[in-house]
């Protein structure tokens, strides 16, 4: 009896200890406020009267403005290490970056944690089907595809669509655009994290919408985005941003990135 009586007495001890640390006395409102640091002050992008999307707010980098393609070269294949054959070639019209065949566009800056915005169109008149039909797609890092591709009434393999993280994650819905009509892509992207002897401790993360749409949330991405086979992890750190060309004029405008 003595035993219970002594353990019960330290419970109730506890009990009051743990009451007494979660209910300090002289709280006030200000006892829960933080003042530093203060977050710094950007401008805001706003919407072009050209229904151009939303321009780049003060602290981006501006990868494309309609203007020139100086941000980037041209390369052959889709991977960081693919040899740059010079200055890209790609067209300009109306402000419009247009892939073409005989190179993908690649950034000159590398990477690793961002915000990516990039609008894109798929050819007004429809030729082709399935993986054939405006066909595209983003290289975060130069590895990790996020695909694009006109699945307006387009039936292909769902881990190859629009919004997918090419063979790997399925969007959660589908929310394309007409073929023609300008599509937006908003990206919060955090880069992997590997250790001293190269394994990967933390997968890349990826948040993606399309046309405002929240199609892929906090997804993991396993590695590499192959075509055949399966996800290769190989230690990097930055990265540069990749446009495929894929045999289509697919249309790009209205690039910037902010580096979080």
């Amino acid at each position: 009896m003595k035993k219970v009586t002594t353990t019960l007495f330290l419970s109730l001890c506890a009990m009051s200890l743990a009451m007494a640390q979660t209910q300090p006395a002289k709280q006030t409102p200000e006892s829960s406020e933080i003042w530093e640091p203060v977050p710094p002050v950007i401008t805001p992008g706003t919407t072009g009267p050209n229904a151009s999307g939303i321009s780049a707010p003060s602290d981006a980098i501006v990868l494309f403005d309609g203007k020139n393609s100086d941000a980037w070269v041209a390369a052959r294949g889709y991977s960081p290490d693919s040899p740059s054959i010079g200055r890209l070639e790609w067209p300009i019209t109306d402000g419009i970056l247009y892939s073409t065949k005989g190179s993908s566009a690649r950034t000159k800056q590398e990477f690793g944690d961002f915000q990516l915005h990039i609008e894109f169109k798929t050819p007004e008149k429809v030729e082709g089907n399935g993986q054939g039909r405006g066909n595209s797609g983003i290289f975060l890092q130069g590895r990790y595809e996020l695909q694009v591709l006109d699945n307006y009434n387009n039936a292909t393999y769902v881990n190859g669509m629009v919004g997918s993280i090419y063979k790997q994650a399925i969007p959660l819905v589908n929310p394309s655009r007409k073929p023609g009509e300008w599509q937006t892509y908003d990206i919060i992207y955090n880069q992997p994290k590997f250790n001293k002897a190269g394994m990967m401790m933390e997968p890349a993360y990826v948040t993606v919408l399309l046309n405002g749409i929240l199609v892929q949330n906090h997804v993991a991405i396993r590695g590499t985005t192959e075509y055949i086979g399966y996800p290769k992890v190989k230690a990097h750190d930055k990265g540069p941003l990749i446009l495929q060309d894929h045999g289509n004029p697919v249309g790009f405008r209205n690039i910037w990135i902010r580096e979080l």
